[in-house]
């Protein structure tokens, strides 16, 4: 895909934060009508009901499985360059970065793309929740917490100079991805008919894991037609978020990228399609308590997606897609950290 007309007309910074402004449209929209979300699948799983949440999201898993891969093995994308698998791989980042954000989209109900669909909609805790969540990530990130999470994120590395993709570490052929992707999509087929899943559901499911393919694929087409060098990436909120809070407070704006556009668009996305569907609807907290636990967890939720290198979006989809290691773990921990803290927190209340 040639990107020309596109980079001489708004300039590279601005064809990029186009991109992602575009793709976080349609993940809004999407992610708005399916109702996807982690905490939710993980809070039926763990109580034993392989409901309509667990389908959504393994429906939406298998689709950014299954394209990514389908789209290395065409020769049509290249990851191998990007953050996911070229950084150091953080063990102990992975492990106690996603149960703290796993414990945390449980007591803030929602993830950090889950909390900025629901403020698009009206939800007063998530949009509080939600700023909570980006400016604690960007305190861990260039903050007074950064040297901690340093720290912990150094103290135990799977390895220094990256290389950290789990199909040729397990030494699996090249389309035990698309296998993979093939038998997620089977269970939730089974569950999504067994739990009479709406049209919209099944579309917005799948839409969202497309947007994840979406993004490699776009910025890996803009990282070779740019002359500065554009990375590699996708859906991704922990970052992102953080980085868009300090564009619009830093002044003369900081420059111009794909995060910085995907968060407004996944905003501007969601608000249009609960506008469209008549389901905007005004949100506060209950009382005084219930704001502690959404505080807490906006902030186990911000440094955790920072130690752990994604949100549930970033090291779940996008990170899985990549067939990333240290991803692979943190997602793990994140579904263990929202369980110990549904069984332990929510059901004994």
């Amino acid at each position: 895909m040639d990107f020309d007309f596109l980079i001489d007309s708004l300039g590279e910074d601005g064809a990029t934060a186009l991109g992602g402004l575009m793709l976080g449209l349609m993940f809004g929209v999407f992610a708005q009508r399916s109702q996807f979300c982690l905490r939710a699948a993980v809070v039926e799983f763990v109580r034993g009901n392989m409901g309509p949440k667990v389908a959504i999201w393994l429906l939406t898993f298998s689709a950014a499985v299954g394209g990514t891969q389908a789209l290395i093995l065409m020769g049509e994308l290249d990851i191998t360059d990007s953050r996911m698998l070229a950084s150091y791989g953080s063990l102990s980042g992975a492990v106690l970065g996603g149960l703290m954000f796993g414990a945390g989209m449980i007591l803030a109900r929602g993830c950090g793309a889950r909390l900025l669909v629901l403020a698009a909609t009206g939800n007063l805790r998530a949009l509080f929740s939600g700023l909570l969540f980006a400016a604690i990530a960007q305190a861990s990130l260039r903050g007074i917490f950064a040297p901690a999470r340093d720290a912990v994120a150094h103290s135990v590395l799977l390895h220094e100079d990256g290389g950290l993709e789990l199909l040729g570490f397990l030494g699996l052929g090249d389309y035990a991805g698309i296998y993979i992707s093939i038998a997620c999509a089977v269970v939730a087929v089974i569950y999504g008919i067994k739990n009479k899943l709406t049209p919209w559901a099944w579309i917005g499911s799948m839409g969202v894991g497309s947007m994840v393919v979406g993004g490699w694929w776009f910025t890996y087409h803009m990282s070779y037609q740019t002359f500065e060098s554009t990375q590699v990436e996708s859906m991704t909120f922990t970052g992102p978020s953080a980085d868009t809070l300090m564009y619009f407070l830093t002044p003369g704006g900081a420059p111009m990228d794909f995060d910085v556009g995907l968060v407004p668009g996944v905003f501007i996305g969601s608000f249009l399609a609960a506008f469209f569907s008549r389901t905007l609807k005004l949100e506060g907290f209950k009382d005084g308590s219930s704001m502690v636990r959404y505080i807490m967890g906006a902030c186990l939720m911000g440094m955790g997606g920072m130690l752990a290198g994604g949100c549930a979006v970033g090291a779940g989809l996008t990170g899985g897609s990549a067939f990333s290691i240290t991803a692979w773990i943190a997602l793990a921990s994140m579904w263990a950290g929202a369980g110990l803290t549904d069984t332990f927190v929510d059901r004994k209340q």
